[in-house]
């Protein structure tokens, strides 16, 4: 898909690796300018070196004061942000019932996914509201659409990212910003490539039961996220905001109840 964003500021976060860099490079692809945000500052420079009239830019979105000084530094730079993708996220690392679940972790996980998103949002809204327009996607999780067991504040924080793109949509409607939210199902990144393609062995028996659950029968490639991306940016999708699209082999479709 060929989309005109000629002169557009877009601002990726989490943009280093898997689905952000994929959208950082198909945004930079069809012209816009992007600003490559990411925690790991080694490599959103290395992303940014590859995009032309990119620039790489260290972000922690769960620091409020981090966000708000990345967006002024933006600004003063660039002039301007036309769009925002809230791509920085993290998955738990505790797989437990909600009644073992750990306060530390679940903080960690809001801090950055719900927490964070609400930061970057805030900030990159006042500018595009000063312009008068501007396009924010929001990216979610397919378990922010269907829950899933043992991931109780993955699953709360995507879900609340849901609502809050429905919230945004509606308060930033008259400043003519549309805001819209991806929602992945099972992807393909650099960490979970060997997960999903494990070498000699072939896949795993949990692997294989998670893609049993899908009725493509495979995860997603991070091209195909970014399309989707691309897609609520694209200026010919100016009457859409509020809504939520699942990209995920049908997955929420109902894809878990197929063996019933």
């Amino acid at each position: 898909m060929d989309v005109n964003l000629k002169g557009a500021v877009a601002l990726v976060t989490g943009a280093a690796k898997g689905i952000g860099h994929a959208t950082a490079q198909m945004l930079a692809k069809n012209g816009a300018r992007v600003v490559v945000a990411d925690i790991d500052e080694g490599l959103a420079k290395a992303t940014a070196a590859d995009l032309p009239g990119s620039i790489a830019l260290k972000m922690d979105v769960s620091d409020e004061a981090d966000v708000e000084a990345g967006i002024r530094q933006i600004e003063a730079s660039l002039g301007r942000i036309d769009i925002l993708i809230n791509n920085a996220g993290l998955n738990t690392n505790s797989r437990v019932t909600i009644d073992q679940f750990p306060t530390h972790e679940w903080d960690r996980i809001m801090n950055v996914d719900l927490r964070g998103l609400f930061f970057v949002s805030r900030a990159v809204s006042q500018v595009m509201i000063r312009q008068k327009g501007g396009r924010i996607v929001n990216i979610s999780s397919v378990l922010g659409v269907v829950p899933a067991r043992l991931q109780c504040a993955f699953t709360a924080a995507k879900a609340g990212v849901v609502n809050l793109t429905r919230a945004m949509a509606i308060e930033l409607a008259p400043h003519g910003i549309v805001v819209n939210c991806v929602a992945p199902g099972s992807t393909v990144t650099e960490g979970t490539e060997k997960v999903f393609y494990g070498g000699a062995a072939g896949l795993s028996e949990q692997t294989k039961r998670l893609l049993a659950h899908i009725p493509l029968g495979r995860p997603a490639h991070v091209d195909e996220i970014a399309h989707s991306i691309l897609f609520f940016v694209a200026p010919e999708s100016s009457y859409i905001t509020g809504q939520t699209l699942s990209v995920d082999g049908g997955w929420s479709a109902g894809g878990f109840f197929r063996d019933f």
